[in-house]
């Protein structure tokens, strides 16, 4: 076995880039739309430099962004924060607003938090338009993608990443928009992928599609591709687990054919909201609860990307789960 656990749950500041990405669908008591949401925590290494060898000089860069979907408004809130990190344990650097521990998931940024408490993981998110406290109660096994947790990214076999899933959390807690709370219901799910990389991206890469799925089977489906700047799949995979059962995506298993398009009016980009997932267990349609759910990051990773809630259809047109979509390098080339 590649990965350890619960060491694996926290962060590997030796690592170049690194993130805990929690999405989720939450069904309240108060109103029959769902609102979809993220919550995402990076840790990126400062490259070493001469003259920086003070315990209090930066040696990681936290970066997080979340957002909350309101289906039945059609409307995105989102923001975004960055902090610098001394690497120290959390608590033990009186300067630092940001920190990482080692030992397991507990990730804090200047209020902002992800902490991992034995089986169930609390995310805490609160600004001045929406607020989300949330405990994501672990219901299935840890899903290791790729090679027992080694997943390719792209036809170097340094190009891979450490990765594994935690699909099917049950969710329960509060969501809050413009002062109004709402209590969480049954049936609310959360996907939890944890990931990180000393080499991500092969040079052709621009960008890449991506869906994390719980289906309401209690399956669980990723699938991905690594787009050229042409749109050609440079690399693809994923996994679909049923019952137990783990089937891993082999390259050139997986293609994403867009269905239908979204043009943002503040980058311009134009986005496959949604598309036709072909993958060995089955072809799946996959939609955009609603078309914009653009996230302009460009003051904490840099970049402008789509990352939303989606409906999941069956090849007969059956709704058959929800989960979240992420496609990048629409806008402009990723850079990791």
């Amino acid at each position: 076995m590649l990965l350890e656990f619960p060491r694996d749950h926290g962060a590997h500041p030796d690592a170049r880039t690194e993130w805990w990405y929690l999405t989720g669908y939450l069904n309240v008591q108060d109103l029959r739309a769902a609102f979809g949401f993220q919550v995402t925590f990076f840790r990126s290494r400062v490259p070493a430099t001469q003259g920086m060898q003070s315990a209090l000089a930066a040696k990681q860069l936290i970066f997080a962004h979340a957002a909350v979907t309101d289906v039945r408004e059609r409307k995105l809130w989102h923001d975004q924060r960055i902090a610098r990190s001394s690497g120290q344990p959390p608590g033990e650097n009186a300067t630092d607003v940001a920190s990482c521990s080692t030992q397991t998931t507990a990730v804090v940024l200047r209020g902002w938090s992800l902490q991992r408490r034995e089986d169930r993981l609390q995310a805490h998110v609160q600004n001045a338009d929406f607020s989300l406290d949330l405990t994501c109660v672990v219901s299935q096994p840890l899903l290791l993608q790729g090679d027992q947790g080694l997943s390719r990214k792209g036809p170097d076999p340094t190009q891979a990443s450490y990765y594994y899933s935690q699909p099917q959390l049950d969710v329960t807690g509060t969501v809050q928009l413009q002062g109004k709370k709402h209590i969480v219901a049954s049936a609310s799910k959360a996907w939890l992928d944890h990931e990180w990389s000393q080499q991500l991206l092969h040079p052709d890469a621009v960008g890449w599609d991506w869906i994390g799925i719980n289906l309401f089977d209690g399956s669980a489906l990723t699938a991905f591709r690594l787009r050229t700047k042409t749109g050609a799949a440079l690399w693809d995979g994923g996994s679909f687990r049923t019952h137990g059962a783990l089937r891993a995506f082999n390259r050139g298993e997986v293609t994403f054919q867009p269905v239908r398009t979204w043009q943002s009016p503040l980058s311009q980009a134009v986005y496959p909201v949604e598309c036709a997932v072909h993958t060995p267990v089955g072809i799946y349609t996959v939609r955009a609860s609603i078309d914009n759910q653009e996230l302009d990051s460009r003051f904490s990773t840099g970049g402008i990307y789509w990352e939303g809630l989606c409906d999941v259809w069956s090849a007969d047109s059956q709704l058959i789960g929800r989960g979240y979509l992420e496609l990048t390098g629409y806008a402009s080339p990723v850079r990791m």
